[in-house]
């Protein structure tokens, strides 16, 4: 379990905790989100990360995993309202590892979870030390000549 000692009082514990303190600090409450209503989903996928992601054991809860985060995101250009947010990065961060992982048929199986994914990973500062996954498009149809 992630700990932040801090100098003003005792040290924060936990990954979401830490995560929101410094966006706070950071004067970007925005990644927070904009209105209480998206304030409350940031927090869910918040949860989320931690509570299912991050306690991902095994090949079926993989599954289960994309299969509904790619159904959420069907209409979805990010997780938490019409901005980007600390949830697309602690959600993207905590999946990075089990992207990585996936067969091409995979991602393209989970179509909207790679969409997603690739956005995300292209925002300044949001991939630090990760490697950049490549998603690659097939042609409909074969180049004629």
């Amino acid at each position: 379990v992630p700990v932040l000692q801090t100098n003003n009082g005792p040290g924060l514990v936990g990954l979401t905790t830490i995560a929101s303190h410094l966006a706070k600090l950071a004067q970007r409450a925005e990644l927070l989100g904009t209105t209480p209503e998206e304030s409350a989903v940031v927090q869910q996928w918040l949860e989320y990360r931690v509570t299912q992601v991050d306690r991902c054991t095994s090949q079926e809860d993989t599954r289960t995993i994309l299969k509904d985060l790619n159904r959420y995101l069907e209409d979805k250009v990010y997780l938490a309202g019409n901005g980007f947010t600390l949830a697309d990065i602690l959600v993207y961060n905590g999946l990075h590892p089990i992207v990585t992982r996936l067969t091409h048929e995979d991602r393209e199986k989970y179509l909207n979870v790679s969409r997603w994914f690739n956005h995300i990973q292209h925002y300044p500062g949001v991939r630090q030390h990760f490697d950049a996954i490549i998603f690659m498009k097939n042609r409909l149809y074969p180049t004629i000549h």
